[in-house]
C-alpha cells in the first residue's frame, strides 16, 4: 500500500482537504495517498487504536467536532493543550510518535498578514476549536478589545481569560461592536448548519470580514459583507494555508504554493 494521511470529522464529506493535498501530491509527483475518513466522537479511540499499527499512515488532519478530543490520544511535546488547547493535526515523527499540534493559529493569520490590528478591535464569533487557534493568534497580534460572540457567553468568557484578552463575551443575538476585523469562527453558516444572518452596519467601513467556513465559498456573511462593500477573506485561504504545513509535517517535503491559483480554481469549481 502507499503511505497515506486523512482528514476525519464528523460531518466529512464537505471536506476539501483531499483535493488540496491531492493535487500537491500530483504535482510533485509523489506516490502517496490523501483521504477522507468520517469518524463519529464515540468511535474517536477506535479510530487511533485502527492507525496504531498501520506503517503506511502518515498522520491525519483532525476536523469538527474533534479537535479538542484528540488531545487525549495523542502524544503533546510543544503543550499544545496548554496553550491553544485544540489541534487539528496528527503526524508521525521520526521516531514513529504520534504528534498532535495546531496550523490553524497560522493558516488563519497568512491572509492578514498585511493588515495592521495593533490596538484595533475585533469581534469573533464562535468557542469552539477553530475559535480557540483564531484567538491564539490574535493574542500574539497586540490587537485592541476582542469581542467574542458564543452561543454561551461563558465559554466565550473563558476563552478571554485563556489567552490574556480583554474585551467582552456576548451571546449571538448581541450586535456586533464597531470592529476593524471580524471573524467567524464557527460552524454556522456551513452547509447542513445553522445559517448565520447579522446586522454588519456597526462595522466601519475599512472592515474586514474573515468567514472560516468554506463550504459553502460565499456564505451568506460574506455576502452581507460584499454587498456593503467590505474587504472579505473566505474559508479557502485559512483552509489551504493550514493545510501546506500540515502536508509537510505528513510528506516531509513543502507543497507548491507558486501553484495557489490553479489550486483555488480547482477548489471553485
Amino acid at each position: 500500500m502507499k503511505p497515506y494521511a486523512e482528514v476525519i470529522g464528523d460531518p466529512i464529506a464537505h471536506s476539501k482537504s483531499p483535493l488540496i493535498h491531492s493535487f500537491w501530491l500530483d504535482q510533485l509527483g509523489l506516490d502517496a495517498e490523501y483521504r477522507r475518513f468520517h469518524v463519529k466522537p464515540d468511535d474517536l479511540a477506535a479510530y487511533f487504536n485502527s492507525r496504531r499499527g498501520d506503517p503506511n499512515w502518515r498522520g491525519c488532519n483532525v476536523t469538527v467536532p474533534h479537535k479538542l478530543a484528540a488531545l487525549d490520544h495523542v502524544a503533546d511535546p510543544g503543550d499544545v493543550r496548554g496553550s491553544i488547547g485544540a489541534i487539528n493535526t496528527v503526524f508521525r515523527d521520526e521516531g514513529g510518535m504520534w504528534i498532535g499540534t495546531n496550523t490553524d493559529a497560522a493558516g488563519f493569520h497568512a491572509p492578514i498578514a498585511g493588515l495592521d490590528l495593533t490596538k484595533q478591535p475585533v469581534a469573533v464569533i464562535g468557542a469552539g476549536g477553530a475559535a480557540r487557534a483564531i484567538l491564539f493568534a490574535l493574542s500574539k497580534l497586540a490587537v485592541g478589545r476582542v469581542t467574542v460572540l458564543n452561543r454561551n457567553p461563558l465559554k466565550a468568557a473563558a476563552l478571554l481569560s485563556t489567552f490574556g484578552l480583554k474585551g467582552d463575551a456576548l451571546p449571538l443575538t448581541a450586535p456586533l461592536p464597531a470592529a476593524k476585523l471580524l471573524v467567524n469562527a464557527s460552524t454556522l453558516g456551513m452547509t447542513g448548519q445553522p445559517s448565520l444572518s447579522i446586522d454588519l452596519s456597526p462595522l466601519p467601513d475599512d472592515a474586514v470580514v474573515y468567514d472560516a467556513v468554506y463550504a459553502p465559498i460565499e456564505t451568506l456573511l460574506l455576502a452581507q459583507a460584499h454587498e456593503r462593500g467590505l474587504d472579505t477573506v473566505d474559508g479557502l485561504e485559512m483552509l489551504v494555508g493550514q493545510a501546506a504545513l500540515a502536508f509537510e509535517l505528513f510528506f516531509g517535503v513543502a507543497p507548491p504554493r507558486d501553484r495557489d491559483d490553479e489550486l483555488r480554481a480547482r477548489l471553485l469549481a
